[in-house]
């Protein structure tokens, strides 16, 4: 079989053919990126053009409240600041970390409403110099393009009004929950609609909404059924509306909610996290001619090469069946991968998720 584009690859995937390859994508942490750099890795060239993986690109815009941004402190391990949706978080530089959120400025739906108002999907929160300048190249190498979304319970408990008070309002205020994840979406809907009309379209809509952890998940069907599965259900049938994909990154044991996803159209689910519970194998055998599995090579035997290479050689030939399978970790790439390591993980990809 001929080498194919990315394009190529990722239309075949989720049409749920075959392929030359499986598709191979990650996302190292910066910190990750600061040792392979000093492994010899040079600084002017991405990490995707290094190990040769596929080429993915993000189009998106700013459907936030447009706080002011501002640093508060800073010293060499890390940056406390304020963000566009008014969150005061620390973020570590050279760390494999989330950022510690400390205080935010919604807390309850009278600040809500003042947010509210601040967040209008105008031109001026779309990048479109960046566009101007590299979507031709993208469509020229044959890119799969991703129009990002933001919206959920995952974004708006931890980038917006923070966990505890999210799980509280799901059950005393659920109004509430269901008008922010109605205008997050309708604002970022909006400003995707206006880029597309500007001939700038894309393959898929993608967005995280991390709705389970460690063998449990933060809220029941019930919950999920009530307030977030409508609001995901208007994202997917708007995608389908231009004849591209729907793809969910959510983190953790999600296991309950696979049918759920698939009933309203989901076509992709990302990271398929091992260590919180999630089996890509099962997945498959359960799920593989209805959903696309990305991801679920656990991250925690990445630096182990006999054990990754073990888990590899057990998992990627029953995935990569029939196509709709994305290889990567079952998260991110963290900073203990060596480059040396990494250069075998992609290189044992590309050997077992052959097609030829």
């Amino acid at each position: 079989m001929t080498t194919m584009t990315t394009h190529e690859r990722f239309t075949r995937m989720f049409a749920h053919q075959e392929a030359d390859r499986v598709p191979i994508i990650d996302g190292p942490w910066g910190a990750t990126i600061e040792r392979w750099q000093r492994e010899g890795m040079p600084e002017d060239v991405s990490y995707v053009d290094f190990f040769g993986l596929d080429h993915v690109a993000h189009i998106g815009a700013d459907n936030s409240p447009q706080y002011p941004e501002k640093v508060i402190e800073e010293t060499d391990a890390y940056t406390i600041s304020t963000s566009r949706w008014g969150v005061t978080s620390r973020n570590w530089k050279h760390a494999a970390s989330t950022p510690e959120f400390l205080d935010f400025t919604i807390v309850d739906p009278d600040t809500w409403r003042d947010a509210k108002a601040r967040m209008t999907p105008t031109a001026d929160r779309v990048d479109w110099d960046h566009l101007k300048k590299h979507y031709p190249e993208w469509r020229k190498r044959g890119d799969w393009i991703i129009g990002g979304l933001w919206f959920g319970f995952d974004v708006t408990h931890s980038w917006t009004i923070g966990t505890e008070r999210m799980l509280m309002a799901l059950l005393a205020e659920p109004d509430w929950c269901i008008e922010m994840f109605n205008h997050f979406l309708d604002v970022h809907l909006a400003l995707l609609d206006m880029i597309w009309e500007k001939g700038y379209t894309f393959d898929a809509v993608m967005w995280p909404d991390d709705i389970g952890f460690k063998h449990n998940q933060f809220f029941s069907m019930d919950t999920y059924r009530t307030i977030l599965k409508p609001v995901q259900r208007r994202a997917v049938d708007w995608a389908h509306a231009k004849g591209i994909k729907a793809h969910l990154h959510s983190c953790g044991d999600v296991n309950p909610f696979v049918p759920e996803f698939i009933e309203i159209g989901i076509d992709a689910l990302n990271p398929l996290e091992v260590k919180a519970g999630m089996d890509p194998v099962a997945l498959k055998t359960r799920f593989g001619s209805s959903l696309v599995l990305h991801g679920g090579i656990n991250a925690v035997l990445w630096d182990d090469t006999e054990a990754i290479e073990a888990e590899m050689k057990k998992v990627l030939p029953v995935v990569k069946e029939s196509g709709g399978y994305i290889f990567s970790s079952d998260h991110s790439v963290p900073s203990s991968v060596s480059l040396e390591n990494f250069r075998r993980i992609v290189a044992l990809a590309k050997e077992l998720g052959s097609y030829n």
